[in-house]
């Protein structure tokens, strides 16, 4: 009765419309594997079916947003609370404990647990009915949490499910490996996007920030309709963490951004003022100047263009305000550039350090001069 291997539901279609929409959109996941430089501790602990759904409703165990929707019928449900009434063995689940909040994140078993909640408060939320079990022993069929006999209701709140717990020792600012553990956990099925991972795993003040900057009207007009794998937002914070540390960048970029969103998911390194001016003022001023043809060389959004245009500009603007017109100029000489374009759209390795900091080195000359 695992979670993994379920056939899920997946818009293939308008996936592929997406990942049409950007250059260079999957170059975080082939620019390197992540070596993996973590001290973890990880222990046992086996909890009563009754207090797993009192965390999950206190807030206690949190299902993150990148964990699959929930795809048991009833059928498979009824028989999953079944197995916990007659005592049968059932598969454990995989927490991840939370170095700030010590809350319990699920890395896997969210079928398991959404189930069980969804019985305890009596109602199967996919098709809104009541949670009644189905296709069961006799002696249980029809039965929901509250109707059942007393002393069935007591071995169900008895049972137990055994949980993997982990906790990241070292580092102990980031949380950064259960990223890696979640992809080695969870390496078949549909395939989620880096952003996705980290949507789920560093929740909080600077996560709920991305979201809102992503719906910014200039960023929206460029870009275009919402990507519902996250590739936009993902973008925001690729420009923010260069932004703000591109200095240090090092490849792979995938870990460079896990290990930025990681540290400031509550907004202790930098400011929510100090991200919406970095973000907002610039792409603001670009989408006036440039209009919805910004960082698009060719036909498409080359993302190399958009982090060295919007670092460029950034820093310049920390100075003055500057002319919309020269501004178009300006951005065309840098298009032009024969060095730039080596590190931008003539080449598949945009992610390479010289290439990251010299495209940005030279954006930032050239808009230096406004």
């Amino acid at each position: 009765m695992s979670d993994r291997g379920e056939t899920i539901t997946t818009q293939e279609q308008a996936t592929i419309e997406e990942k049409d929409s950007i250059e260079n959109s999957l170059e975080e996941e082939s620019d390197g594997k992540i070596i993996f430089r973590y001290s973890i501790a990880s222990y046992g602990a086996d909890y009563t079916i009754d207090s797993l759904v009192r965390r999950i409703q206190d807030g206690s165990i949190y299902l993150p947003s990148f964990q699959r929707a929930y795809v048991w019928n009833i059928n498979v449900a009824s028989r999953f609370i079944e197995s916990l009434l007659l005592g049968l063995p059932v598969p454990g689940i995989f927490l991840s404990k939370e170095q700030d909040t010590n809350k319990l994140l699920v890395i896997d078993g969210s079928q398991r647990l959404r189930t069980l909640q969804y019985f305890y408060e009596g109602v199967f939320y996919p098709t809104k009915k009541e949670f009644a079990l189905k296709d069961v022993e006799p002696k249980f069929e029809g039965f929901t949490y509250k109707s059942l006999p007393s002393e069935y209701r007591r071995s169900l709140d008895d049972s137990i499910l055994h949980a993997t717990i982990v906790k990241q020792d070292e580092p102990s600012d980031d949380n950064s490996s259960i990223y890696n553990i979640f992809e080695r956990l969870n390496s078949g099925g549909t395939t989620l996007t880096s952003q996705e991972i980290r949507g789920g795993i560093y929740h909080g003040k600077f996560k709920d920030l991305l979201k809102q900057l992503n719906q910014n009207n200039s960023w929206r007009d460029i870009y275009g309709k919402s990507d519902s794998r996250m590739r936009d937002e993902e973008m925001i914070l690729r420009f923010l963490a260069l932004y703000f540390n591109g200095y240090s960048y090092k490849k792979p970029l995938k870990e460079f951004l896990n290990q930025f969103m990681g540290k400031n998911r509550s907004l202790k390194l930098h400011s929510e003022s100090q991200i919406r001016q970095a973000f907002e003022g610039t792409i603001e001023v670009i989408h006036q100047s440039l209009g919805v043809q910004a960082f698009k060389p060719k036909k498409l959004i080359n993302a190399a263009v958009f982090d060295a245009v919007m670092i460029g500009l950034a820093r310049r603007l920390e100075k003055s305000k500057i002319d919309s017109e020269t501004l178009k100029d300006r951005y065309q000489k840098l298009l032009n550039n024969e060095e730039f374009r080596r590190f931008t759209v003539d080449t598949a390795r945009t992610t390479e350090e010289d290439a990251v900091k010299g495209r940005i080195e030279i954006a930032t000359k050239v808009f230096a001069a406004l």
